[in-house]
């Protein structure tokens, strides 16, 4: 990962206070196994620096942003660059308190506190990865405001008061748009330094085509960076809907692909079926046509 962000042109000095907080901190062996191994790389150097400074400052990090814009991407890369054990938490209607600290369980014929994820990674040091953190109840994650701020520390309720590892760090993403989404409260906005983050660009996607796809014919990585692009637009500008805007749909259509479905039905497949309407439905794989030929098979996408 560092020869990595070597390569992305992040600052040396950063790269240097990384190294150095990775020998203050290193990777319990208990827990290697938490440490995140992305399936893909995060592309973005301004994104990467800010991010990596604000963490090497103590602060928590919050990544909003519209869909595709590697928001978990970004999460999992920080993880390993620090190497950092981490806990995801996926917020929904019915998360609470409880599920973020922990309860009381009944085992070995005795109550026992059994901790959650947060408690967890607060007594580990770990990277906390709270998903779609605007979905949550605020009343589940007021638990969460003294964790955040200047005292690092959780009451759990008839159990003790845990102290955050001076190594810890949450990273909150969340999605404007989605349904159940609300907007977050402002004391708990105020514990976060807010990245936003930009959309994926050509150079970004062609390279991410490259690497997950790299028998894939050069003039195609283009076209299908450029059809992304295409329905990002449509977007934009309202005329069609944000379903349409999946880049892990793109990337199953091309799985599907070189398994030897034809190119047509895989992108109905991974991303024109996700919008349910026959008219945006409609608008969606004319754009895919213009991009993509009907006559096109896995023959001429592959080289292998």
């Amino acid at each position: 990962m560092l020869e990595y962000l070597k390569e992305e042109g992040v600052s040396p000095g950063l790269l240097k206070d990384l190294e150095a907080y990775r020998a203050q901190y290193p990777t319990p062996a208990d827990l290697a196994g938490r440490v995140p191994e992305p399936r893909y790389r995060y592309y973005g150097k301004e994104v990467w620096e800010a991010a990596i400074a604000a963490l090497l400052c103590g602060e928590n990090l919050l990544l909003s942003g519209s869909k595709a814009t590697g928001k978990n991407v970004l999460a999992e890369n920080l993880a390993q660059a620090f190497g950092r054990p981490a806990w995801n938490v996926s917020f929904h209607v019915n998360m609470d308190a409880a599920g973020l600290i922990g309860m009381d369980t009944f085992e070995g014929g005795e109550v026992r506190f059994r901790p959650g994820p947060i408690t967890l990674c607060a007594e580990n040091g770990g990277f906390g990865v709270l998903d779609e953190i605007n979905m949550a109840k605020n009343e589940a994650l007021a638990v969460l405001h003294a964790a955040l701020d200047f005292r690092r520390a959780i009451d759990v309720p008839g159990y003790r008061q845990v102290a955050i590892h001076p190594a810890a760090r949450f990273l909150g993403t969340m999605n404007y748009g989605y349904a159940g989404t609300r907007e977050l409260n402002e004391a708990l906005t105020s514990r976060f330094v807010v990245i936003d983050m930009p959309p994926i660009d050509e150079a970004g996607l062609i390279r991410l085509l490259s690497g997950e796809f790299p028998t894939l014919e050069k003039k195609y990585r283009q076209q299908f960076a450029a059809l992304f692009l295409d329905l990002q637009k449509k977007c934009e500008s309202a005329e069609v809907s944000s379903k349409a805007l999946d880049l892990r749909g793109l990337l199953d259509a091309l799985r599907l692909i070189r398994k030897g479905v034809a190119p047509g039905m895989a992108l109905d497949m991974g991303i024109t079926n996700k919008a349910f309407d026959a008219y945006e439905q409609g608008l969606i794989r004319d754009v895919i046509t213009a991009r993509i030929p009907a006559k096109l098979d896995r023959a001429k996408l592959f080289t292998d």
